[in-house]
């Protein structure tokens, strides 16, 4: 089996890549000229964008594990075309060229409404409004009326390994003025990379899936963990669920964390 990996350089793709390889998943990345990976993982260079540079990446593959995304930059534009339109390419270069590979796209529990009466299960109403999430839904359903045999992880914040992206969680949300007792669904990089051999196994297939820890953690906990400051309120919170990712269906498919709470993390040293 030889699997294509898009964002191989970036936050998930460059910890979940040396995983599947000492897994001994034969590994192709798609890559950006002057960017590299692993030695000994074949490299494609080439851009979403660029349809005709995606022919040879996708050449022979069993399957693409999806994870390129464009997320936090200003210009709404620039998210959609390489959200959408980057995967719009990916699917119309798989169906010409790798039709029967299976196609697993990394996708974001933030696609859900905020007003849910409780944890977000994955037939919930997902209407968002901000560029990052909008894209994602959208590059998520060109993927289920592609044809082609897909699964889709939607998965909670991401965290682990060094990646400085739980540190980073306290001022997010504080700019988006979450309560401090708010509570967050996670994942850790390591389990990122569980879901990601178990839908390759193609257990996953046509679903989309909630990729979460077992034990959503407050934000003021959070923030205690990492050692930031986040100001303490006893107030109502306006919806206790936002945030907050029903994993049930992936446990359903074979789904179990190896890193089950943030605190295994931390006792761990692997934040």
């Amino acid at each position: 089996m030889t699997i294509l990996i898009t964002g191989a350089t970036g936050l998930v793709g460059s910890r979940l890549l040396p995983r599947l390889v000492d897994a001994g998943v034969d590994c192709r990345a798609l890559v950006r000229p002057g960017r590299t990976v692993l030695n000994g993982v074949a490299t494609v260079e080439g851009d979403l964008l660029d349809p005709e540079s995606l022919a040879s990446a996708v050449e022979g593959v069993s399957a693409i594990v999806h994870l390129a995304a464009v997320l936090r930059v200003l210009d709404p534009d620039e998210i959609r075309r390489a959200n959408v339109e980057g995967t719009q390419n990916l699917i119309a270069a798989a169906k010409a060229h790798a039709p029967e590979a299976r196609i697993i796209m990394a996708s974001t529990g933030l696609v859900y409404n905020d007003d849910i009466p409780r944890p977000a299960r994955e037939d919930d109403p997902a209407n968002p409004t901000r560029a990052y999430p909008a894209s994602k839904l959208a590059a998520e359903n060109a993927l289920r009326d592609s044809g082609l045999t897909w699964s889709v992880l939607r998965l909670g914040f991401v965290y682990g390994d060094g990646d400085g992206h739980l540190q980073s969680a306290p001022q997010l949300l504080g700019s988006w003025n979450w309560h401090p007792a708010q509570t967050l669904s996670l994942i850790h990089q390591r389990d990122i990379a569980t879901a990601v051999e178990l839908a390759l196994t193609g257990s996953l297939g046509g679903h989309v899936v909630n990729i979460v820890d077992e034990a959503p953690t407050s934000v003021y906990e959070i923030a205690s963990i990492v050692g930031a400051a986040y100001e303490s309120s006893a107030k109502p919170l306006p919806n206790p669920w936002m945030g907050h990712l029903d994993g049930s269906l992936a446990r359903s498919l074979g789904f179990k964390p190896t890193v089950p709470t943030v605190y295994h993390a931390q006792r761990e040293a692997i934040l």
